[in-house]
């Protein structure tokens, strides 16, 4: 085969893989659904985690604040971005009591990699079927999308997240927390 022929050939695949995305993306972010309401109770979700803890539910951060966000991939560049910021961030988030907790739709041995490797602290939790990232709104497909929440220690939806720039995000979600917190009080 010779490399004119070869570089046409992969030049007509990467504008076909183009033209396609661009007509699945809309289809794909009808799949996500109706996101949660905010000031309503936040949907419930119990999901295995890579912590070895079994599974971790909403119900088990009851009385705390919670930072749940969804992604689409383990070890990809914007999601691998996006959970050093939230590392980076742990101990202003504990300062304000809350907890953090990401959602894929990888399995548990993936997640348990992607913590190792990047040093996260926080648990992920393997959502392989993507029925809770579906009851947020937040499915696509076969991923998880780039979606955030921000839910009180009665459980109840605070803050939405759906336009996520995975540099500045945590900032975002810490600036929305300071808001959250001090109306509270």
């Amino acid at each position: 085969m010779s490399r004119r022929y070869f570089l046409t050939n992969l030049l007509a695949v990467c504008v076909s893989a183009i033209l396609l995305w661009g007509n699945l993306v809309p289809a794909a972010q009808a799949m996500g659904g109706k996101l949660p309401t905010i000031n309503q109770p936040a949907p419930t979700f119990t999901l295995p985690t890579n912590t070895g803890a079994g599974k971790v539910a909403l119900s088990d951060y009851a009385g705390k604040w919670l930072v749940l966000y969804f992604y689409p991939k383990d070890f990809t560049s914007g999601c691998t971005l996006e959970a050093r910021k939230f590392q980076q961030d742990l101990p202003k988030y504990q300062q304000h009591q809350t907890e953090i907790v990401g959602v894929s739709a990888d399995s548990i041995d993936s997640h348990a990699e992607f913590c190792d490797s990047e040093g996260l602290k926080f648990p992920l939790l393997a959502d392989t079927d993507g029925q809770v990232s579906k009851a947020y709104g937040s499915w696509m497909g076969i991923y998880s999308m780039r979606h955030s929440f921000i839910i009180d220690p009665q459980g109840i939806l605070r803050a939405t997240f759906t336009d996520v720039n995975p540099i500045a995000h945590s900032r975002e979600v810490l600036t929305e927390l300071d808001r959250l917190q001090a109306a509270k009080t």
